[in-house]
């Protein structure tokens, strides 16, 4: 058995700098099947850093206090807000992005199995290509440094954001 409190969890954000707060309490408990994100989101932030799926994880996210707007699908053309007390399920291979559009912070938690950490080659990304002149898909790896290399499916273009 292992016990925190959330408050004294570290704060790991993302490398690209899209929220302020998230504390990786997966990481705090030791677990290794299931992975537990805290978020505390002023509007304007996400959770991530944009439209993607994660191949080998299924996503599980509670809104405890706020609103968020979720983008959904591989285009993102679709958008579900969840409200304060409701919870959003995203299967492996489903496109998403969650992000604060209401004018109060968001508190809230995001859940994955079956695996406690990121397999970053897993993980792919819709971003601009700058080779290919529109968006496509984009693998992730994490350098060495903690910042996140996008590479194109495409054309193979590779680029720290």
């Amino acid at each position: 058995m292992k016990r925190v409190d959330i408050d004294e969890v570290e704060v790991q954000n993302n490398p690209i700098g899209v929220h302020e707060e998230r504390r990786p309490v997966s990481v705090a408990l030791g677990t290794e099947s299931f992975a537990m994100n805290f978020f505390r989101l002023e509007p304007g932030e996400s959770f991530s850093g944009g439209l993607h799926t994660h191949h080998d994880q299924e996503e599980v996210f509670y809104v405890e206090e706020g609103e968020a707007t979720f983008t959904v699908g591989r285009e993102g053309d679709d958008e579900v807000v969840v409200e304060g007390g409701e919870l959003i399920r995203f299967a492996p291979g489903e496109f998403q992005v969650g992000a604060n559009t209401g004018e109060d912070e968001l508190v809230g938690w995001a859940l994955g199995a079956p695996k406690a950490r990121h397999d970053w080659g897993e993980i792919e990304s819709v971003v601009y290509c700058r080779d290919c002149g529109e968006e496509t898909g984009h693998g992730l790896e994490l350098t060495d440094d903690e910042q996140f290399r996008l590479t194109c499916l495409n054309c193979d273009n590779s680029f720290v954001p």
